[in-house]
């Protein structure tokens, strides 16, 4: 972790503390958390979608409020738990008129455990490998309904379906820059005659301090330049047992970012920029996702 307010050099130690530090914006697996210290995370994530190439021209806006609740157990083991409130809006045109639907709600709850197998530290640099395994819970609701009937699978708040996920991080910290990267898979199962496709993906975040470019012990906060890099393919989903062929793909996004750090809070901001888009069929295309949010160290 990237040390954001106490640094012990002078005894040749590298020193974890509960200060708050640089992290992931786009990413939970890897958020740094220390032993016996709690982090509530909390973001507004903004998401467009549009590009359809059929005479409905969906377009979609996706508000989504994930909390994340973390715990440091002991230093190698962190539990985490995200609940999410989101808000989906599709626009579509049927016969000659534009129509609107909308559902907003609790969306599903995920909750994991990450375990560090592998740690080398060294004065002002660490090394960390942790796997990390959990659950999405359906917590949200599939069955939301609006004046044209039951609304698209996703489109509702929630998938109904229990799905579990895994995957691994691995972490190189020094004082002035950290790299974490992600790999995780999620297999989703089905609800009501619904089943979304699994997710694959390859995340990546490199933090480098641009702010102060020297360390002082009296120095009240930091700032970190932020480049992130998601990978993810989602594959088909399935309607009845049958595979819709306008689902899924691959997506690469490419995320800048900023990061405000003190000793107790993080403030954050990043774009995700599609970079590659392989969709299959008349999937709606991502334009772009913003997020900005805080982290608190308790």
């Amino acid at each position: 972790m990237l040390l954001a307010w106490i640094i012990v050099l002078a005894s040749g130690l590298f020193t974890f503390s509960d200060a708050a530090t640089a992290g992931p914006i786009t990413f939970n697996s890897a958020l740094p958390v220390s032993e016996g210290v709690g982090i509530l995370r909390s973001q507004v994530k903004l998401m467009r979608k549009s590009g359809d190439s059929t005479v409905q021209k969906r377009d979609m806006t996706v508000t989504a409020v994930p909390v994340v609740l973390a715990y440091g157990v002991s230093p190698r083991l962190a539990v985490f738990g995200v609940l999410p409130y989101v808000n989906k809006r599709m626009d579509i045109t049927m016969g000659a008129t534009r129509i609107h639907r909308n559902a907003q709600g609790l969306g599903d709850a995920m909750f994991f455990t990450r375990y560090t197998v592998y740690q080398v530290d060294r004065p002002g640099d660490t090394f960390r490998i942790a796997p990390f395994a959990g659950l999405k819970t359906p917590t949200g609701s599939y069955s939301r309904q609006d004046a044209f009937g039951l609304l698209p699978r996703p489109l509702q708040p929630g998938s109904g379906s229990w799905d579990p996920f895994a995957g691994i991080t691995i972490t190189r910290q020094t004082l002035g820059w950290e790299f974490d990267i992600a790999s995780s898979y999620q297999f989703n199962t089905g609800a009501s005659g619904f089943e979304f496709g699994d997710e694959a993906r390859l995340d990546a975040s490199f933090q480098y301090r641009i702010f102060p470019r020297t360390l002082d012990a009296g120095v009240p906060a930091f700032v970190y330049a932020v480049l992130e890099s998601n990978l993810i393919h989602n594959g088909k989903n399935r309607v009845a047992g049958a595979t819709d062929e306008n689902s899924g793909g691959l997506i690469w996004n490419l995320a800048p970012g900023l990061q405000y750090v003190t000793s107790r809070y993080v403030l954050e901001t990043a774009v995700q920029i599609p970079t590659v888009q392989h969709l299959n069929g008349s999937a709606l295309e991502t334009d772009w996702v913003w997020s900005a949010g805080f982290r608190w160290n308790f």
